[in-house]
């Protein structure tokens, strides 16, 4: 079926927000009936400058993007049947254009290249996709009678999130452990929560939803005998292990492991472990997330191919915004003004599943680059 709207070609790749304010796009297009006429197109047009590109097939549908600190060697390693990947070659055999779009730097073509896989979503790209990247937020969900659980999306039902973390079996087993131990219910959403400080038609004690009340691993706010208050101080201390004002719940569950395990009570003992393993788990992949958008907190004077450097804002490991470095007073005090309001205290770092992929990029790249972040600015000191 032809698609609507066929004979329309792609432009651009759309705007930006992680293009400085003077930054003139440059495109490249290139255009071929077969991958050999491209090939030709690719070796006498393509930019040896960094950059992000996009294949489109025969209908003007985008179906790959990448990134290159060489435009031009990347794209010509697509032709070479000798030692290219079997996606390459199946990416190139569908492909009748190109499109390269020149940019100022490495950083940039990482951070344009997820922004672009976000938007145009190609059928070809994995990496970046929303929702196909195996990350999740542990979250804490509304009122009433409030659990932990994961979720991949900041919907409605999440009052706070913490993370991301890889959403694996860990994941799932450390967030099951985690109402166990805190003794927080984890039953549908639409389960009726009673408590007994409630004003109730209906008076009497309901029976559980499930068999965890009675193993002891849930305090049973559907039958209307755990108290409100009792039930919101084991939430208080359920966000101080997440946010890790206080793990003392792992010192004392490895301390009640050795005591079962010296009084032979081996069953207890492993079940004690499983937890202890699990919520250990929970922590060390948020203390990690937790130090990173600490530590990454900063401003980032990135330097252009073409001599030309841009400030990268960076706060809680994410870019959230690109600026023109200040060059006249009018200038460093609109600086300044922003910069006081992307940094004050206490701002809110993750409010969306979005920003997922986007701190795993800037974490990495300053992690394969330690020097890069020798010549990041604290915000308090740039203007200095």
């Amino acid at each position: 079926m032809t698609r609507l709207f066929s004979d329309i070609r792609c432009l651009d790749f759309g705007p930006s927000l992680i293009f400085p304010p003077s930054f003139q796009t440059r495109l490249v297009q290139m255009d071929g009936a077969k991958p050999a006429h491209l090939r030709t197109q690719v070796r006498l047009l393509a930019p040896a400058q960094p950059g992000v590109y996009g294949m489109f097939d025969g209908e003007g549908e985008l179906i790959y993007v990448g990134k290159a600190k060489n435009l031009r060697i990347r794209l010509q390693s697509y032709f070479r049947r000798k030692g290219r990947p079997p996606k390459a070659g199946r990416i190139v055999s569908q492909a009748r254009r190109i499109v390269a779009e020149v940019l100022p730097s490495e950083f940039a073509s990482l951070l344009r290249e997820l922004e672009l896989i976000r938007r145009w979503r190609p059928r070809w790209n994995v990496q970046g996709q929303p929702l196909r990247r195996l990350l999740t937020f542990v979250c804490i969900s509304q009122p009433p009678a409030p659990y932990l659980f994961l979720s991949r999306q900041m919907t409605t039902r999440v009052k706070s999130a913490f993370g991301p973390i890889v959403a694996n079996s860990n994941a799932v087993e450390a967030v099951r452990r985690f109402n166990d131990h805190f003794q927080l219910r984890d039953c549908p959403q639409p389960q009726e929560m009673i408590f007994p400080d409630d004003v109730e038609l209906v008076s009497g004690i309901r029976p559980a939803g499930c068999l965890r009340m009675e193993i002891g691993t849930c305090l049973g706010p559907c039958t209307g005998t755990c108290e409100r208050s009792t039930y919101d101080a084991k939430v208080r201390k359920a966000r101080a292990f997440l946010t890790g004002a206080d793990r003392s719940p792992l010192a004392t569950l490895e301390a009640e492991m050795h005591a079962a395990s010296q009084a032979c009570a081996f069953e207890k003992a492993a079940t004690l472990r499983d937890r202890w393993t699990a919520l250990t788990w929970l922590a060390e992949k948020l203390d990690n997330v937790t130090q990173a958008q600490r530590e990454m907190s900063f401003i980032y004077p990135c330097a252009g191919h073409d001599g030309s450097t841009a400030w990268y804002l960076i706060h809680g490991a994410r870019v959230v915004g690109v600026i023109d470095p200040p060059n006249d007073g009018k200038a460093r005090k609109n600086v300044k003004t922003k910069l006081a309001a992307i940094y004050r205290p206490n701002a809110e770092l993750l409010d969306s599943y979005e920003h997922a992929d986007g701190m795993l990029v800037v974490t990495q790249w300053f992690r394969k680059h330690p020097g890069e972040r020798k010549r990041c600015l604290p915000p308090d000191r740039a203007l200095v």
